[in-house]
């Protein structure tokens, strides 16, 4: 009797570690902090529209004039921030380091420059000098603009269409 209740508990104990699903243990992680500015909501996406750009104005000025965009920031707490340094980051042009390649459409041999509202060149992937905050609420208005390839524009061979280029901008508060 007793050699069957032992054989019993046995396959028992064993049938439900068979049965028993598998355990994944999932840790969260992740770290809480205090902006000094917010951007408000429906202002994440900034959209820049060239409009038509003529080949022939870039075969003869190689770049278009700066078009101005700009980038709210409200609630500026200066106690936990006072400048702000401005990056965009994105798929380099290798005919034009520092500015954006352009990612679809049908055009070719161009791309995309950043600049300061002094025309200084904020060239991609790295930071802007900084620029000092007021408290409450910030405009930062920066300009964009197109700019021929050399070779594109020594050979007439900038190819028309459609265009567009997507960067993330970055801002590192000190």
């Amino acid at each position: 009797m007793k050699k069957t209740a032992l054989a019993m508990a046995l396959l028992c104990m064993s049938h439900t570690g068979w049965g028993a699903p598998p355990t994944v243990a999932v840790n969260y992680r992740g770290e809480l902090v205090a902006e000094p500015c917010v951007i408000p909501p429906g202002e994440e996406n900034i959209e820049l529209d060239f409009g038509t750009v003529i080949d022939k104005y870039l075969y003869l000025n190689q770049r278009t004039a700066g078009k101005e965009f700009s980038l709210q920031l409200t609630e500026c707490d200066l106690s936990l921030g006072e400048t702000v340094s401005v990056s965009f980051s994105g798929t380099e042009s290798v005919a034009l380091p520092g500015l954006l390649a352009i990612s679809s459409g049908g055009a070719s041999g161009i791309a995309i420059g950043l600049e300061n509202v002094s025309g200084e060149l904020l060239p991609l992937n790295q930071p802007s000098g900084k620029l000092r905050l007021q408290e409450g609420n910030n405009r930062i208005t920066l300009k964009a603009y197109v700019r021929g390839e050399p070779e594109a524009i020594n050979s007439k061979s900038i190819g028309r269409g459609q265009f567009t280029a997507i960067s993330t901008l970055s801002l590192n508060y000190d």
